[in-house]
C-alpha cells in the first residue's frame, strides 16, 4: 500500500509539473512553484497526505532540462515545419557545444521558422543562398546536421558567439536589424514568454 501511494504521488507530481512548467504559478500554500522567466532552477514539490502515510516529494529540475521542451513549444507556437525535429535540434546543439537557441533563432530571423524558404531546399537559415545558387537538402534532418556543423566551424570555433559578431560575417550588409532580430528570438526562448 505504501509503495502504491508513493508511486501515485510521484506520478501526480510529474503530471502537475509537466502541465505547469512554463507558468509562473505559485499556489497559495507554496507547494508548486516555478521560476522559469529568470532562467533559474524550476522547483516542483508535491505534498501529499494519505490515510496512513504523510509523504513529500521534492525534485529539482534545472533550466538545462527544460531546453528541449522550450524548443518544442516555441516551434509549435509558430507552427514551424521544424517541430518534428525539436529533439534533434537540441541534440545537435549539445553535440556541437553551442546554446540550444541558435538554430531556432536564426531560422526565425531568416525564414520565419522555415515558412519562407527556397522551394524544395529545406534550408531555413539563408545558409549557402547567394547569387551563384542555393544550397538545398533532401530533408530537414540533413539540413539541420549540415547547419549545426557549419555554425560551429565557421562561427563559434572562431569566437563569433553573439548575434552582433555573427552578423558581421553572416550578413555584413545588415544595418543591425539581423542581430537585433536574432537576439529578440533568443530572449523569447530564454524567458519563456512566447
Amino acid at each position: 500500500m505504501c509503495f502504491w501511494t508513493i508511486l501515485g504521488i510521484f506520478l501526480v507530481g510529474l503530471a502537475v509539473g509537466e502541465s505547469l512548467y512554463l507558468l509562473d504559478y505559485k499556489a497559495e500554500n507554496g507547494i508548486i512553484q516555478t521560476s522559469f522567466a529568470d532562467g533559474r532552477a524550476l522547483t516542483l514539490a508535491a505534498d501529499a497526505v494519505g490515510d496512513e502515510v504523510d509523504a513529500e516529494i521534492r525534485s529539482q529540475v534545472t533550466e538545462s532540462d527544460a531546453r528541449p521542451v522550450i524548443i518544442e513549444r516555441y516551434l509549435a507556437k509558430y507552427k514551424s515545419p521544424l517541430l518534428p525535429y525539436a529533439k534533434e535540434i537540441f541534440e545537435l546543439s549539445e553535440a556541437y557545444g553551442f546554446e540550444y537557441y541558435w538554430i531556432v533563432a536564426i531560422a526565425q530571423q531568416e525564414s520565419n521558422l522555415c515558412k519562407k524558404i527556397p522551394e524544395n531546399s529545406h534550408n531555413c537559415w539563408g545558409y549557402g543562398i547567394h547569387k551563384n545558387g542555393t544550397l538545398k537538402f533532401d530533408n530537414y534532418e540533413l539540413a539541420l546536421k549540415s547547419y549545426a556543423e557549419y555554425l560551429k566551424r565557421v562561427y563559434f570555433d572562431k569566437g563569433l558567439n553573439t548575434p552582433e559578431l555573427i552578423m558581421k560575417k553572416y550578413c555584413p550588409s545588415s544595418n543591425g536589424s539581423w542581430a537585433y532580430g536574432v537576439q529578440h528570438f533568443i530572449d523569447e526562448m530564454e524567458s519563456g514568454n512566447f
